[in-house]
């Protein structure tokens, strides 16, 4: 083999559209996960993709931007999978451990993310951010646990208030970006038996 079949053996192949995108947002990823919000810029992705910064401008503004599109694409590809125990008591404790367990490392990379100046860019509010990047993800799989048990009987969802439906996962989302870390199992316990599920009886008469 010659020398310039070797280097374009070993030279990456171009790429275009989604594979390019693709690249990018796994880089952009391991960036954050590497050096964090503050270190990263449109110059390290880019060298990382092993592509060029205006391909990045293209496609996004500025950093805050990309990195918000690396949020988003990161949790869409690690959904947390809906149980179906039988109980709702039982399809929320699973969940909600699956659902801790899997967002905790998520979780701090994006508050550490918002200390170090993320958001400035976006012109989106925190609770704007906060919905992107979890609220959409969690309102289909509430429901689909909420569906479940309303067919069984467990739940008339027509009486209980959205407020007290969404309190499970409002719980466990305000303790998972006060802690950073997945919450202990006594703590899911306490959020399914001492607040939700009594304040879900008082529906039930």
């Amino acid at each position: 083999m010659t020398a310039s079949q070797i280097d374009s053996a070993s030279a990456p192949s171009r790429r275009y559209g989604a594979a390019l995108e693709s690249a990018i947002l796994d880089a952009g990823w391991d960036e954050l996960v590497e050096f964090g919000y503050a270190r990263l810029t449109m110059g390290s992705v880019s060298t990382r993709a092993r592509t060029s910064e205006p391909v990045l401008y293209r496609r996004w503004a500025n950093k805050d931007q990309l990195v918000l599109a690396v949020l988003d694409r990161h949790r869409a590809r690690h959904p947390v999978r809906v149980p179906d125990t039988g109980d709702l008591r039982d399809d929320l404790l699973h969940y909600l451990t699956a659902l801790s367990d899997s967002l905790a490392g998520f979780f701090a990379i994006t508050v550490a993310a918002a200390f170090s100046g993320f958001l400035a860019s976006t012109g989106k509010s925190p609770a704007q951010i906060r919905e992107q990047i979890m609220g959409e993800q969690l309102l289909p799989q509430a429901r689909a646990i909420y569906r479940q048990a309303a067919a069984r009987g467990e739940l008339d969802l027509e009486r209980i208030p959205s407020a007290v439906l969404a309190t499970p996962f409002d719980l466990v989302r305000h303790d998972l970006i006060m802690d950073l870390k997945p919450l202990r199992s006594e703590r899911i316990r306490s959020i399914v038996d001492e607040i939700f599920l009594p304040l879900v009886r008082i529906y039930a008469d």
